[in-house]
């Protein structure tokens, strides 16, 4: 059973960064896609990022630059560094897990709880 655990989240000001966990069990990563997704009261989910073994993709909107995503296979665990937030950023980030690649939330198999991003100004 595929399992997918966020952690990291908080709460920053304008500016400030967060780097957020995505730790997934019950198989190895390196055989598996793991994105990235938010979503902000009254807004739809949108996607972030997501890893794979040799790639990584961005919505460019959303991330600006900003963003960074990076996986330790070792750990079976995958990172969002988030530098440069701004209070648009706030969040509840979501991690989701398959084994196909894809930016809709519907390609996503396996999703943590997620971890709430509050950014003040």
């Amino acid at each position: 059973q595929v399992q997918v655990v966020e952690s990291g989240g908080g709460m920053v000001q304008a500016g400030g960064s967060l780097r957020l966990s995505c730790t997934v069990s019950g198989v190895s990563l390196s055989s598996i896609v793991v994105g990235w997704f938010r979503q902000a009261p009254g807004k739809e989910r949108e996607f972030v990022a997501h890893s794979m073994l040799i790639s990584t993709t961005y919505d460019r909107k959303v991330v600006k630059g900003r963003f960074t995503i990076s996986r330790d296979n070792a750990k079976n665990t995958v990172y969002l560094q988030m530098n440069s937030l701004e209070p648009e950023d706030t969040a509840v980030y979501v991690c989701a897990a398959d084994f196909d690649t894809g930016r809709s939330p519907t390609q996503y198999k396996y999703w943590g709880q997620g971890t709430q991003v509050t950014v003040s100004s």
